[in-house]
């Protein structure tokens, strides 16, 4: 682990304590044996508060391809996302989580092949349904890094997924085939652009066998963003225009304006996007989240796509900001 992510890991657990008094757990005796990596990995976890979101820096590698059992994806589903970046020394890319409510974790990774991230979980999908109180459960977040719902890297890229009515990648053999979220971590570890990330989903299958149909929005530091959709078998990129673009639940490929302004959380999103000419601060960002939201929204998150600043709220609860941020590099 870096010097810079090890800095970064201490700030983040002073900032937490400041804000909100987080507690620690220490963790069970294991029921397998771990690595010295991993025990520190566990014993960085923190409490932030009671929706329950936790917060881990992972220590060291993991393998990227290694299978993780996923229950299968229940309903309500939704998501609201957008990239704004007309002030283009302060992008921003925020996005709603609308599910069920499950606990939340924040986790920091820096594997020695890839680029440093920090990204959200929902620590359900590990089989943690409160707090991690059992060795089990504990040792079930050493898999988080394979399961990111959005995120950003240290060089900028952030990508975050919603749920479509349908999607098809397509199945060719000479391409590994993996999970729909799992993807995210491939672009997190190995994009630095919007062309990188797309060259990952282009040199893999997507498997949504395990929830619902996803298209994903992708942007990075440099004013690049696409709706990344699969459609037929084919990839699908829907490049931004504007210094702004936005994604909610239903497919861009195919749909004309009307179809689009006919969602209210797309239009609210895009009215308030336009009108500023895709120039949002964090703390404005944070309040389209809340005018888009639903009752089920489980987290809102703004990334500073060059500040490394994360902004994190959960359970709607918009007067209490959980303040973190990321070493760029």
């Amino acid at each position: 682990m870096s010097l810079r992510t090890a800095a970064a890991a201490t700030a983040l657990m002073l900032c937490a304590a400041a804000l909100v008094g987080c507690s620690e757990r220490p963790p069970a005796v294991p029921e397998r044996a771990v690595s010295a990596e991993q025990t520190a990995s566990l014993a960085s976890v923190r409490k932030v508060d009671d929706h329950p979101l936790w917060t881990m820096t992972y220590r060291g590698g993991y393998d990227r391809m290694k299978g993780v059992d996923q229950p299968a994806a229940p309903s309500p589903y939704g998501c609201s996302l957008f990239v704004a970046y007309g002030d283009r020394a302060n992008p921003v890319f925020a996005r709603n989580f609308d599910w069920d409510h499950n606990p939340a974790l924040l986790l920091f990774t820096d594997p020695p092949d890839g680029h440093a991230s920090v990204s959200m979980v929902d620590a359900a999908y590990l089989g943690v349904q409160g707090d991690p109180d059992t060795a089990g459960e504990q040792q079930a977040l050493l898999d988080a890094p394979l399961l990111p719902f959005d995120g950003m890297n240290e060089k900028g890229l952030a990508i975050g997924m919603a749920a479509v009515p349908d999607a098809d990648s397509g199945t060719r053999p000479e391409r590994p085939t993996v999970g729909s979220v799992r993807i995210i971590r491939l672009v997190l570890d190995t994009a630095a652009t919007v062309d990188e990330a797309l060259t990952v989903f282009e040199s893999h299958n997507v498997d949504f066998s395990g929830g619902p149909p996803l298209h994903y929005l992708v942007a990075d530091a440099n004013g690049g963003s696409a709706v990344v959709e699969l459609v037929d078998g084919k990839i699908v990129a829907q490049r931004n225009s504007e210094p702004w673009n936005a994604v909610v639940n239903f497919t861009l490929a195919g749909s004309d304006e009307r179809v689009r302004q006919a969602d209210d959380r797309y239009r609210t999103a895009t009215d308030t996007l336009r009108r500023s000419g895709g120039t949002l601060a964090a703390r404005e960002a944070m309040n389209l989240l809340k005018a888009v939201a639903q009752g089920h929204t489980q987290w809102s998150v703004v990334y500073g796509l060059r500040s490394g600043e994360v902004r994190l709220v959960t359970d709607k609860r918009y007067d209490v900001v959980h303040d973190f941020r990321l070493a760029m590099g």
